[in-house]
């Protein structure tokens, strides 16, 4: 462990400690990396909320959680406990701020080091602002000294509303942190599949030749979700699908699968290559919107809790975008996420071009012979490329078969990393790599506002869609 970086010894601030994020992500995760001794030697999670705790009874609720309950031995439990403070206070009020201080520097004079500090915003992106201010009024974003002691803020999706609030906060944390020591988590970036996806495109040279406009129909990016909104109705209900979802999770997959060679696994470039990606897709004006957008909510949602009965909040949508680059000119990019679908999953489908002209012609409702690679992230976490083989017999028929990579039956003994594990290990280390950028967040918002604006003025109805439906209006 000791030749690991930037391993000195840190404080783990986490707002909004009692909420569910934290509850059911971060503090699990922690609690792993402790358990595989993954964490600095010196380390202190300080808990901050408005539930006003005294520090042990907060460790008696950590104990209560499930992902430390039913897992882990007492012995590890109770030695993580004690890595835990807690101070409550207002996100609003002073005065909590100055009680972190205060703790802070108590852990400086025990070590008789300068920590490094992490704030973890573990809050709805409203209290953003009020965080970032009264941080930045305390003073406790400054290094207690300049030769040692980094310190760096961990955001959540979605960051921002539009545009202008993203822009409004890069330039409040801006005055704050440099590029580097901010932390935008996209958890699906940190998932072991979608890590894979830049070695399976390019270590396998028999795909990039073929990975462009000439090859390639279509390239859809989809997540269904089976569940409803559960107890996320206040935020889901001002955010809705393409915000909470398309805005990030889509388009960094569709990035991922799209983005040219960064030349090395450099975490700049790879943000600068899926960058470019999300700046080419082309723009969507008005009679875009209704041509090429679908947007619905499930029967039922209006009943939900703190729903208005008014709704007009999409829990689905599917879109037609296109890359407006001479690589992808003209190939169609479908993105599709919904809440209340008939299964949950998330998958990027790449459907080839049929060969011209074709030896085997359609024979009835047959597709002409279009291979499609299927890039399966979950439920199961499986790559499959369908081929066309003739069927044993006298006929020349063609049929379709698969030829699939299953990937935890290939590595049945492999570690499978929680995506939080291993994005909460990269913030300690100081890898960005599976980080979003501020330019990738602009790119991403500039794409997404015309359409949002589009659907306030109505220009695509809002449907009204049974749960479990596996299909919804495909006009696009």
């Amino acid at each position: 462990m000791n030749d690991r970086p930037n391993y000195l010894p840190t404080i783990f601030v986490i707002f909004g400690a009692t909420g569910d994020l934290a509850s059911q992500k971060i503090l699990p995760a922690l609690f792993r990396l402790h358990k595989q001794k993954l964490l600095p030697p010196l380390f202190q999670i300080v808990g901050f909320a408005r539930r006003k705790f005294a520090t042990e009874e907060f460790r008696k609720e950590v104990a209560k959680l499930k992902g430390l309950k039913t897992s882990f031995r007492d012995k590890d439990l109770a030695s993580f406990l004690k890595l835990i403070s807690y101070a409550p206070g207002l996100f609003h009020e002073k005065e909590g701020y100055d009680t972190i201080a205060s703790l802070l520097g108590a852990k400086d004079k025990e070590w008789k080091t300068c920590a490094n500090k992490l704030f973890y915003l573990s809050v709805s992106p409203d209290h953003y602002t009020t965080i970032f201010n009264h941080l930045k009024r305390s003073g406790l974003t400054i290094p207690c000294s300049p030769k040692e002691g980094w310190t760096r803020v961990v955001v959540e999706k979605p960051f921002g509303k539009d545009a202008k609030t993203a822009e409004n906060l890069d330039l409040l944390l801006g005055k704050l942190f440099k590029e580097e020591q901010i932390y935008r988590i996209d958890h699906y970036l940190g998932k072991e599949t979608v890590q894979n996806i830049l070695a399976f495109r390019f270590s396998n040279s028999m795909f990039e030749p073929a990975w462009n406009k000439n090859y390639i129909d279509t390239i859809s990016v989809k997540l269904w979700e089976k569940d409803g909104i559960g107890s996320r109705g206040e935020f889901y209900d001002a955010t809705g699908a393409l915000r909470d979802v398309g805005q990030n999770h889509l388009l960094q997959l569709l990035a991922l699968f799209t983005m040219d060679n960064p030349g090395t696994m450099d975490a700049k470039k790879i943000h600068r290559k899926r960058t470019e990606v999300i700046q080419s897709l082309t723009p969507f004006g008005v009679k875009d919107v209704a041509r090429y957008t679908v947007r619905g909510q499930y029967e039922g949602y209006k009943k939900e809790r703190t729903i208005s009965s008014r709704s007009l909040t999409e829990t689905y949508f599917r879109l037609e975008a296109s890359i407006n680059t001479p690589r992808w000119k003209g190939v169609k990019m479908h993105l599709e996420g919904g809440k209340k679908m008939g299964q949950s999953m998330a998958e990027v489908t790449i459907t080839f071009k049929s060969p011209s002209p074709c030896l085997f012609p359609a024979i009835g409702n047959t597709t002409h012979y279009q291979n499609v690679l299927s890039y399966r992230i979950q439920p199961e976490e499986r790559i499959a490329v369908s081929l066309w083989a003739k069927r044993p017999g006298t006929d020349m028929v063609v049929e379709e078969r698969d030829l699939a990579f299953d990937y935890k039956r290939a590595y049945p003994h492999g570690v499978f990393i929680d995506p939080y594990d291993r994005l909460l290990q990269d913030v300690i280390e100081g890898n960005q790599t599976l980080f979003v950028s501020t330019e990738e967040i602009k790119a991403s918002w500039n794409f997404i506002d015309p359409i949002t604006q589009g659907w306030k003025k109505n220009a695509t109805p809002l449907i009204i869609y049974k749960p479990g439906k596996k299909e919804i209006n495909k006009h696009i």
